[in-house]
């Protein structure tokens, strides 16, 4: 159950529309249930806003799909999957309904739900090689209920192709900037924006980039304010970030 239909729900009881009885059974359901080697956690709606988020990497198919139609059966209407394999994808969608993105290794069990943030959030790569952990952020912000605005191979080694987007920067609710060689991108995009800034270090880059390292230090010793930074190649958390910024009206 979502926070949206819980409301709907009390309002339903306080108007006599719903008995007292019958709404007290929907909220006895159990909060978790253990499949043996997993607990799915049904009621991380109501807490937090946003349904459990399955990590694919690690798990089986037969795992995913086992967590996944358990969260379908719990009346959970979009179900995310990050990290995911190809085969893996191939195989659960043998059974259920999924959306599969090659790029971001990400797959969507379900209906993507229409966008009902605040406004836009823009997703911006440095550059091409990038693309896989800033698409990884736009899928995992429209699986919440977000209208992302792309703009790849926006670097600094460049920096005329970030400036034509100067509107799309300046209409954004937030911004998820993800870079790696020496992450410049972030700074300058925080000196430009008037929204938060989330910073995605990515492990692109020649050896002195360590993996990443050199691209996430640069980023939080970033000198313009508003920036904040996620782990390497988290584009998932930078996009689940965005959203809970970009749905900040419900509270």
């Amino acid at each position: 159950m979502e926070q949206k239909e819980l409301r709907r729900m009390l309002e339903a009881v306080a108007t006599g529309d719903m008995d007292v009885e019958r709404a007290v059974l929907c909220l006895k359901e159990a909060p978790f249930e253990d499949l043996g080697f997993a607990k799915p956690d049904y009621h991380r709606a109501i807490r937090q806003g946003v349904a459990e988020v399955i990590y694919g990497e690690g798990k089986t198919p037969e795992q995913i799909r086992r967590i996944a139609s358990a969260m379908q059966d719990h009346g959970q209407r979009t179900i995310l999957i990050t990290r995911m394999s190809r085969e893996a994808a191939d195989e659960v969608g043998k059974e259920l309904s999924l959306q599969y993105n090659e790029m971001s290794r990400t797959g969507v069990v379900g209906e993507l739900p229409k966008p009902d943030g605040i406004g836009k959030i823009v997703v911006a790569s440095g550059g091409t090689s990038d693309i896989p952990v800033a698409e990884e952020a736009a899928r995992t912000a429209e699986a919440l209920g977000n209208h992302v605005v792309r703009l790849y191979d926006v670097g600094v080694a460049g920096i005329h192709r970030l400036l034509a987007h100067q509107k799309e920067i300046m209409d954004a609710y937030a911004i998820v900037a993800v870079a790696g060689m020496e992450g410049a991108l972030a700074s300058v995009i925080g000196g430009l924006a008037d929204c938060p800034v989330i910073a995605v270090p990515t492990s692109v880059g020649y050896g002195a980039s360590f993996g990443g390292l050199s691209a996430l230090l640069s980023m939080l010793n970033s000198c313009a304010s508003g920036v904040s930074v996620v782990n390497i190649d988290n584009g998932f958390g930078a996009g689940y970030l965005a959203s809970m910024i970009n749905h900040m009206e419900r509270k």
